[in-house]
């Protein structure tokens, strides 16, 4: 059995969705975020020293990190979504794996905790704009015609870059990058989607 360790309005909702469009079975544990603070709860403290969310657990061992579990995952469950080790498409795979969660989320996360900032702020905000039109740039020109970013299917990298390009959406910059809003509404409106957000409770 696996067991999907979920905080709510989290980026462990794109594991969710994995695991949804693979059809395994699992368990998903829910967590919510202090309603004061946004954070997550301590509880996730007894699963991993670091408190956060999401957390797999598969053949006994605990895995955190989101590309971490979508390979550990898709190692089993879903070789079809990674390209074949020895070809061009896999180093293409390995950077937007790394990119989603390193490149992509900085700025990202700045705008988040600066934007409780308010004027103290300023000073930062052209620098973070900036980044975050860089990034979103690469992303609406790494997206392949077919609508996905590694091959003309769903793949590993469409899941982990499934949180970014819905933030391009949130930002209100859909107009801005329309092959990012077709992917997630593409994204959005796949049953699988919509399981895994029930799942979630819905958000």
């Amino acid at each position: 059995m696996i067991k999907l360790h979920h905080l709510n309005r989290s980026r462990s909702l794109r594991i969710l969705w994995l695991l949804e469009e693979l059809g395994v079975e699992y368990e998903a544990i829910r967590y919510e975020r202090d309603q004061k603070t946004n954070l997550a709860p301590p509880e996730l403290l007894n699963l991993h020293a670091l408190g956060k969310s999401p957390v797999l657990e598969i053949d006994g061992r605990m895995v955190i990190e989101s590309a971490a579990i979508v390979e550990a995952i898709c190692a089993r469950h879903g070789q079809h979504l990674i390209p074949a080790t020895d070809s061009d498409a896999y180093i293409t795979h390995m950077e937007l794996m790394h990119f989603a969660e390193g490149s992509a989320m900085l700025p990202i996360l700045l705008n988040l905790y600066t934007s409780k900032l308010g004027d103290a702020a300023a000073p930062l905000q052209p620098r973070i704009q900036s980044e975050l039109k860089n990034h979103f740039d690469y992303m609406e020109q790494m997206l392949r015609p077919s609508g996905h970013w590694v091959s003309d299917d769903l793949s590993a990298a469409d899941i982990m870059l499934s949180f970014p390009a819905t933030i391009v959406l949130r930002y209100g910059m859909g107009d801005q990058y329309p092959k990012i809003a077709s992917f997630v509404d593409w994204m959005q409106n796949r049953p699988a989607f919509q399981a895994a957000l029930a799942k979630g409770g819905g958000d």
